[in-house]
């Protein structure tokens, strides 16, 4: 993570996610380098792990111009200047799209490093299986010939079939 001075008077500093350690041991906001202002750190260490379900998505990611890892980032609830805590890491486009619409967790893109990709590929090519596309058909049933739906069948009158159901006794329904 890089902490940088913030560019507006509301915001003192600014947190991004710039790169991913791989094989790197734990650490928990380790200070690797400063120059001036700007301070690069070790946030987290986190498992990447893969699914062969989610084989599809890590292809996808693959078709990419620069295949990536996303990081779900958390606003810390320990530090007032704006750090974030590292949530979670995944390959998967489709999830790091579920966090985002979330809209509780930030999600960043940094570009995969060539171990990880080599990793991800051999797993893909291992794992993964093309399922033909199967283009759904629909029910020929003609449905504009009906007036089923209108109005409630408890409802004895047909004058006012939009009318809320009375409860009635058995014998007057009869």
């Amino acid at each position: 993570m890089r902490k940088a001075p913030g560019v507006t008077r509301w915001v003192k500093w600014s947190w991004k996610a710039i790169a991913v350690l791989p094989g790197a041991a734990d650490a928990d906001w380790k200070r690797l380098r400063s120059d001036g202002d700007v301070t690069e750190y070790h946030a987290a260490t986190k498992e990447l792990w893969l699914y062969v379900s989610d084989t599809e998505a890590y292809a996808h990611e693959f078709g990419t111009e620069t295949p990536s890892i996303y990081i779900v980032l958390r606003p810390s609830k320990a530090s007032g200047d704006g750090q974030l805590d590292v949530m979670h890491v995944t390959v998967s486009p489709y999830e790091a799209q579920d966090y985002c619409d979330s809209g509780e967790e930030i999600v960043e893109k940094v570009a995969m490093p060539p171990a990880v990709h080599a990793w991800v590929q051999d797993f893909v090519e291992k794992y993964h299986v093309e399922e033909p596309f199967v283009k759904r058909r629909r029910n020929k049933q003609r449905v504009d010939r009906k007036d089923d739906g209108i109005g409630d069948r408890r409802i004895a009158q047909a004058t006012d079939v939009y009318r809320a159901p009375v409860t009635q006794p058995r014998e007057a329904a009869e």
